[in-house]
């Protein structure tokens, strides 16, 4: 910043921002003598002033597109804002003058190494939307598919970490002046804004995440990801399938369509439960402009620059703490917490059960079809910090994409009962990874590496049998025998059972007894027996 225009750049924004609320902070700080008296003498402190979430928003809008969007992503962070503040970014829209058409055909050009007449039949100068990373053309292969390119904008990187330095400058100031910002992590929240806008700038990464969703969801009834055209994708130039579609904010549209709107909200939500927890893999940017509805209430889905993804303790997490709620077991709440690692191992659990139930009990009091899964998770967020929880990246994102979905559904059909809906799946989803069920599971995944050892296992415990027998020339003490022994049994038995397992997901017809394959119990029983530890 030490340049005449990073000065320059640097001012401006402390100036819009002062006048948006940050006068406060730094004139009434009480270090600094007379602030207070000064702050009465600025002009646009006189008269009555829009409250300090209407001013913030438009700060950030009149300060350019790289804050709008560092708005827009703080906004999720509900866990971290007051609710008027978080209330209001949520308003800010991401939009922005459309750069020339002629600029973005010598860009794609240039990213090609050919004329665009050579790429394409048509391309449409006018852009179909503008936004504050890239912009996107219609246009029509020359084999008559129609297309869409995505390319972003020219010069936006040098933009974008010229304001990305500035947003640590004032993170940095604010964590070291203002004791009450230390605990919104000004500094992290920089830095996760700026690995999210760094990603996005990345074609090829959001081209990749299209085409993996497009893999999960592929002849799907419920969900529609466009073909991505992997020949013509390029770090700053995208080329997909063009869809068609009635936008989902567009009701009156969908109304003439007969479109059936309990039908389409409720699978709105299996739709977003699927992704978090069979596919571990979800859209995580799923607002009203991201989102088109087709023929039979199937949802098509664009934009994929930022996905989520959860680690299996989270997605277990997530799971008990939902059917827990809806139980009102809050032992259980506070248990998974311990469970899960994210608050300190000496911490009281009845403590913690009874400032989740003090939360908790009132959102209850309502009709279950009124409860929002999105705020009971950011109530649990906001508890959970009070015990040292430091929440994690990868469940705002999913809090974000939660509060999106449930929000949509309900504008589209009010009486929405997310519950209902999401309750069998949430316990399908539980009963599949605990108990014998999950032993299966897991062993039908493990089966080729079991086919791949069981030709070796006759020789292994020949082996082992051999060894076992074999005289040593300083034999242990008889204490000491029994523990190597011991898990030479339990190894053996382990082995012949497992082999009966996978005999039978193979497709071995054998009979099962009190949950374990025929062939393991004479299997197990002849391994105990030649490996039985004899005396002397």
């Amino acid at each position: 910043m030490t340049s005449l225009p990073g000065l320059l750049r640097l001012w401006w924004v402390l100036f819009v921002l002062a006048r948006a609320g940050g006068d406060e902070i730094i004139l009434g700080h009480p270090r600094l003598p007379g602030g207070r008296l000064l702050l009465r003498l600025l002009p646009w402190r006189w008269g009555d002033r829009p409250p300090r979430g209407v001013r913030l928003r438009e700060a950030l809008e009149k300060l350019g597109p790289i804050f709008v969007k560092f708005g827009q992503i703080l906004s999720t962070r509900r866990d971290l804002l007051p609710p008027d503040i978080a209330d209001e970014l949520v308003r800010l829209q991401d939009q922005v003058p459309p750069f020339p058409g002629e600029q973005a055909r010598r860009l794609i050009e240039a990213a090609y190494g050919q004329p665009l007449s050579v790429v394409l039949a048509e391309f449409d100068d006018v852009p179909l939307a503008s936004a504050s990373i890239a912009q996107v053309h219609a246009g029509r292969l020359p084999d008559g598919r129609e297309i869409v390119i995505k390319v972003v904008r020219p010069g936006i990187t040098p933009r974008i970490r010229r304001d990305i330095r500035l947003l640590y400058m004032l993170a940095r100031f604010a964590h070291r002046m203002v004791r009450e910002t230390r605990r919104l992590r000004p500094v992290e929240v920089v830095r996760e804004f700026e690995l999210t806008l760094l990603d996005e700038l990345d074609l090829m990464r959001e081209a990749g995440n299209a085409s993996q969703l497009r893999r999960h969801w592929l002849h799907s009834p419920d969900l529609y990801i466009p073909e991505v055209y992997w020949d013509y994708v390029r770090p700053n130039v995208m080329m997909m399938e063009r869809i068609r579609g009635i936008g989902i904010d567009n009701i009156v549209a969908m109304h003439a369509a007969g479109v059936d709107f309990q039908r389409l909200a409720e699978r709105g939500v299996e739709i977003f439960f699927r992704q978090v927890f069979e596919h571990n893999f979800f859209h995580a940017d799923m607002h009203a402009g991201n989102i088109f509805v087709g023929p039979n209430e199937q949802y098509i889905a664009v934009d994929f620059g930022i996905v989520g993804s959860l680690r299996p303790e989270d997605q277990r997490y997530l799971a008990e703490n939902f059917v827990a709620f809806f139980n009102r077991d809050y032992a259980t709440v506070a248990k998974a917490h311990l469970r899960a690692g994210w608050v300190p191992a000496d911490l009281r659990v009845d403590q913690f059960e009874g400032a989740i139930r003090a939360v908790c009990e009132p959102i209850f009091d309502k009709p279950l079809k009124d409860i929002s899964f999105g705020v009971l998770l950011l109530r649990l967020f906001q508890v959970a910090r009070r015990f040292d929880m430091q929440v994690q990246p990868q469940l705002v994102l999913l809090q974000k994409t939660l509060l999106n979905i449930e929000g949509l559904g309900r504008r589209l059909y009010p009486e929405l009962d997310l519950w209902r809906t999401a309750k069998p799946f949430l316990e399908r989803w539980m009963a599949e990874r605990i108990g014998w069920r999950a032993l299966r599971n897991t062993l039908r995944e493990e089966a080729p590496l079991w086919a791949e050892t069981l030709p070796r296992l006759p020789n292994l415990v020949y082996g082992a049998l051999e060894q076992a027998q074999r005289p040593k020339l300083a034999p242990p003490a008889p204490r000491r025998r029994w523990p190597g022994r011991l898990e030479l049994v339990l190894g053996g038995a382990g082995l012949t059972a497992a082999a009966a397992w996978v005999g039978q997901l193979a497709g071995f017809a054998q009979p099962v007894w009190w949950g374990i394959p025929a062939l393991a119990w004479p299997l197990g029983l002849l391994t105990i027996i030649l490996l039985w530890p004899r005396r002397g």
